[in-house]
C-alpha cells in the first residue's frame, strides 16, 4: 500500500495512491481518518479500510496523482530522530578532519533528534539565506513507526515500523562545527528536512525489504548528473529495529515517530566509495566526497551546493519503476 499527503491544510490530506503511482483516491469519508497522523494514530483500525481503497485504486478508480501537489505524507510530525547506521560514512568525516573514532561507533549507534514542525514536500525548494552555510544534502531511507514501548527488543522493534519513506536531510556543513564545538548538538545546522512523495507499507517492497534493511540502490543526481546509487542495504552497521530499539531506550516512542538511517555509504573493496564516473557507486551527500578529497589530495575541490543547483533523490523496483516517487529540489535565496 502507498500513502501520500496532498498539501491542504497544516497536515495534508491523506490520500492512497497506486502502486504505479499513476492514480490516488481520497480517503476522506471512506477509511476514517483523513490525515496520515490520524491513521497511524489507530493503525489495525485504519489499516484495513486503507487497503480496500488501495484495491479499488490499482483497480483504476480515483483521479490522476501528481507528485508535485504533495506534502510530505507527515508534514509535520511528533518525533524525528535521525541515526547514523552507515558508519563507513561516520568514519571517513572523522578522518578527514583528523579525529580518531571511538571504537564504541560500530556497537552503539549514532543519533540526533532534528525538528519536526515544518517538514518540506518533496518538490518545495530549499529556501537559505547564505551559501556560505555549506548547504548540502543528504540522501537517506526513513521509517514511520507505531506506539513503541520503552524497552523494545532489536527484535521486537521491526514488528513496530508500518511506513518506508525517502528524505533529504539538508545539511548545513559550514554551521556544524561550531554547533558540536559547544557539546550540545545541532540545531542551527539542520532546517526542514524534505520526504519523498509517497510512504509504502514494508510489505509494498517485497523480498527487497528484509532484516530490517532496504536492499536496493537509492539514486541521487545533482544538475542533472548521477551523483550516487549506493545500495541501502549494504554496509548499514545497525539495521532499523536496532535504530528504534536505540530511541526507545529509556521513553516510549508515540505513533508517527520517523527514524532516519543516516546518509547511505557503501565502501568499496574495503575503502573509500569512488565517484560513479570512475566506476563506483558515488555517494549521497556532498560532504563524503569533499572527505575523500581531503584525504588524498589534501582538500576538498567539490563545492556545496549553491543558489540554483537541483537535487533529485529517488529509488527505483527491479523493473526499473520508481517506489516512492521523486524529492526534487532546487536551492533558492531566502529573502525574507
Amino acid at each position: 500500500m502507498k500513502l501520500a499527503s496532498l498539501k491542504d491544510g497544516r497536515d495534508g490530506r491523506l490520500v492512497v495512491v497506486s502502486t504505479d503511482l499513476k492514480r490516488c483516491m481520497d480517503v476522506g469519508g471512506l477509511a476514517g481518518p483523513d490525515t496520515l497522523q490520524a491513521a497511524l494514530d489507530d493503525w489495525s483500525e485504519a489499516r484495513p479500510a486503507l487497503e480496500e481503497i488501495a484495491e479499488r485504486v490499482n483497480a483504476g478508480r480515483g483521479e490522476p496523482f501528481n507528485q508535485a501537489a504533495c506534502a510530505s505524507p507527515l508534514p509535520r510530525a511528533y518525533q524525528w530522530a535521525d541515526g547514523s547506521a552507515y558508519v563507513n560514512h561516520v568514519e571517513l568525516v572523522r578522518k578527514a578532519r583528523g579525529a580518531e573514532m571511538p571504537e564504541t561507533f560500530w556497537t552503539d549507534p549514532l543519533m540526533y533528534q532534528g525538528g519536526s514542525d515544518s517538514f518540506l514536500g518533496p518538490r518545495d525548494n530549499i529556501r537559505m539565506a547564505d551559501e556560505a552555510w555549506g548547504i548540502d544534502f543528504e540522501a537517506e531511507i526513513v521509517i514511520v513507526t507505531d506506539d513503541v514501548p520503552m524497552g523494545v527488543s532489536a527484535e521486537d522493534a521491526l514488528g513496530h515500523i508500518r511506513l518506508v519513506m525517502l528524505v533529504n536531510d539538508v545539511s548545513l556543513r559550514n554551521l556544524i562545527p561550531g554547533e558540536l564545538a559547544k557539546g550540545f548538538g545541532f540545531f542551527q545546522s539542520k532546517p526542514s528536512s524534505a520526504f519523498s512523495p509517497v510512504a509504502v507499507t514494508p510489505d509494498e517492497l517485497a523480498n527487497a525489504w528484509r532484516d530490517g534493511k532496504l536492499h536496493l540502490p537509492l539514486l541521487s543526481s545533482l544538475n542533472g548528473e548521477p551523483f550516487g546509487k549506493p545500495d541501502a542495504g549494504v554496509d548499514m552497521t545497525f539495521h532499523f529495529g536496532q535504530l528504534i530499539a536505540h530511541a526507545a531506550k529509556t521513553r516510549p516512542l508515540g505513533a508517527g515517530t520517523l527514524i532516519g538511517s543516516g546518509t547511505i555509504s557503501n565502501k568499496l573493496d574495503g575503502g573509500p566509495g569512488k565517484p560513479i564516473a570512475a566506476g563506483g557507486v558515488g555517494y549521497s551527500c556532498i560532504a563524503e566526497i569533499r572527505t575523500i578529497e581531503t584525504i588524498t589530495d589534501g582538500k576538498p575541490s567539490t563545492s556545496f551546493m549553491r543558489f540554483g543547483d537541483r537535487i533529485r533523490i529517488e529509488m527505483n523496483d527491479a523493473n526499473g519503476d520508481s517506489i516512492f516517487g521523486t524529492i526534487d529540489q532546487v536551492v533558492e535565496k531566502y529573502e525574507g
